[in-house]
């Protein structure tokens, strides 16, 4: 099988919040990469999958915590796969430092936040 991804993905497990609308749903992070999260639903709740979300979750043992605005690709059985379209600032340096560490490769990131620049 032909790899298509652009983006390193990152196992990363942490707490996520999902905000949709008025609505907050709860779930575990699964993986990561520059451009999308990968996360499990703690329950059954009916999300809308064209809406956006907001997820909030904190890096593991520190107070840093990442926001992003997000785009539901695919949502099966409580599986959520989504698309980063908004980042803050001080949210995309955290998200690119643990890229970086669980990466080990400085070309190959520097190759993916170009990737990252030229699809928004």
């Amino acid at each position: 099988m032909i790899e298509r991804r652009k983006f390193s993905r990152v196992i990363y497990q942490a707490d996520v919040a999902l905000i949709q609308g008025a609505q907050q749903y709860s779930g575990s992070l699964i993986d990561l990469s520059l451009h999308g999260l990968l996360i499990k639903l703690n329950d059954d709740n009916a999300l809308n999958s064209a809406g956006k979300l907001i997820v909030h979750f904190a890096l593991n043992d520190s107070d840093i915590n990442i926001i992003a605005e997000c785009e539901i690709v695919n949502d099966t059985n409580n599986l959520l796969r989504l698309c980063i379209r908004h980042i803050d600032i001080d949210s995309i340096s955290h998200l690119k430092r643990l890229v970086e560490l669980n990466v080990g490769n400085s070309e190959l990131l520097l190759r993916q936040l170009s990737e990252l620049t030229e699809t928004h």
